[in-house]
């Protein structure tokens, strides 16, 4: 066994002796750790944003693209955002110990299904340190271990963040082992925790680009809970309002082209097309946005470039957004179904049967009416954070905070029955 594999054996199972004690820490001592997270990550900003820009600049120095730096980049006020994200997931009401449902079975058997922690998750991701904190906040408050594989681009910002979350745990009296952080750019690493490092990993959970995504379901010895890719969509059906179509689409593919939840084709109603399309070409424009689209999309706005059939299925993490006129909410719907990626999905319109008919057709992670698909977050949904986007159909779906992160147990009282 190598020296590296050896090592990552070990975190696996330093990782699942820390587990019992999260687990049955009390929602309390939880809490706890994770204010004293939230205000170690306050104290430590300096040395956050010092390791940051050192990472910063080795990424440019390394030819790696400005959109992607940008995911990469800490400031001052992402580091508060950061520790005020901790801070939020420790308000969140505890999901453990929840009666999922409870009943009585005719032999006066009492049985609940209660929420537990999975145990032991190991997160894989990429040029985003607040996943870090994000990951060990949302873990912690669910009373799960986490094992942290971050990419090398952050390593040295992941590492800094890692030590406040550390110090939050040893101040609440819960085992360092909680919360481990591989600190190394071995890409061996990656492959030791697909292993499920002799069964001490119980869930892999990649965030990251198509190609890390794609390893890690492909190559996984463990269940695994994430998403490909984004491939979101925004559709303008023929009541849409136009003011509120060109704020939305603009928010939608230019608030922050490099997340997951941009939109990526905008689908215009055939019908609508010759009012609602131009505007909205030209305040994408203004906001530097490079068009592709169809034949009559580039009738109604000349100088659009031409897209490709590959378009409607590329995830550009740029500022390029794919434009299709269709039929109808039916055309919408099957374009998405055909092309999509299951993420998010949004209709603007003020129809609200059309609407409701969107909602229920269209079968994604997330589907919206009349707002941006950049609210496909977490935090934005209330969670306090998210470890990441689920596209699955089994376990959880859509941003993944604490709730999403248990299991559940069924609790059994009896009064002396025995089974014929």
């Amino acid at each position: 066994m190598s020296d590296l594999a050896a090592e990552m054996l070990d975190m696996g199972r330093r990782a699942r002796a820390a587990a019992d004690a999260v687990r049955t820490a009390s929602p309390e001592t939880r809490t706890a750790a994770l204010h004293a997270a939230a205000e170690a990550l306050r104290a430590r900003s300096d040395a956050i944003l010092a390791a940051n820009a050192r990472d910063s600049a080795r990424a440019r120095d390394g030819g790696l693209s400005e959109a992607l730096i940008d995911r990469l980049a800490l400031t001052a006020a992402r580091v508060t955002a950061i520790a005020d994200a901790v801070a939020e997931v420790a308000a969140l009401p505890d999901p453990l110990g929840r009666e999922l449902a409870r009943w009585t079975r005719p032999n006066g058997l009492d049985i609940a299904r209660v929420a537990t922690p999975i145990g032991v998750l190991a997160i894989i991701y990429e040029s985003r340190p607040n996943v870090t904190a994000d990951a060990a906040a949302l873990c912690l408050r669910s009373g799960n271990v986490a094992l942290l594989r971050c990419g090398s681009d952050c390593l040295e910002s992941s590492m800094a963040i890692h030590a406040a979350m550390v110090e939050g745990l040893q101040a609440a009296g819960l085992p360092a082992d909680a919360v481990q952080l591989v600190a190394t750019p071995d890409r061996a690493a990656v492959g030791a925790l697909l292993t499920g490092l002799e069964g001490t990993i119980d869930l892999l959970i990649p965030r990251g680009g198509k190609s890390l995504v794609a390893r890690v379901q492909a190559e996984a010895r463990v269940p695994v809970l994430g998403h490909l890719e984004g491939l979101c969509h925004t559709y303008l059906h023929v009541a849409a309002d136009p003011a509120m179509a060109v704020d939305v689409v603009v928010n939608a593919k230019m608030r922050r082209v490099s997340v997951c939840g941009a939109t990526e084709t905008l689908l215009v109603d055939r019908a609508a097309a010759a009012a609602l399309l131009p505007p909205v070409a030209d305040a994408l424009a203004a906001a530097g946005c490079v068009l592709k689209g169809d034949a009559e999309a580039r009738a109604l706005v000349p100088g659009m470039t031409a897209a490709a059939d590959a378009d409607w299925t590329t995830e550009y993490l740029a500022p390029v957004l794919a434009v299709r006129i269709v039929d109808d909410l039916s055309a919408a719907a099957d374009h998405i179904r055909r092309y999509g990626s299951g993420h998010t999905e949004a209709i603007v319109t003020e129809d609200a049967e059309a609407a409701a008919a969107f909602l229920g057709a269209v079968d994604s992670a997330i589907v919206m009416w009349n707002a941006s698909t950049q609210f496909a977050d977490g935090g934005e949904f209330g969670f306090g954070g998210e470890i990441g986007i689920s596209t699955s159909r089994l376990h959880a779906r859509g941003p993944v905070g604490a709730e999403q992160l248990t299991s559940y147990k069924y609790v059994v009282r009896g009064n002396g029955q025995v089974r014929d």
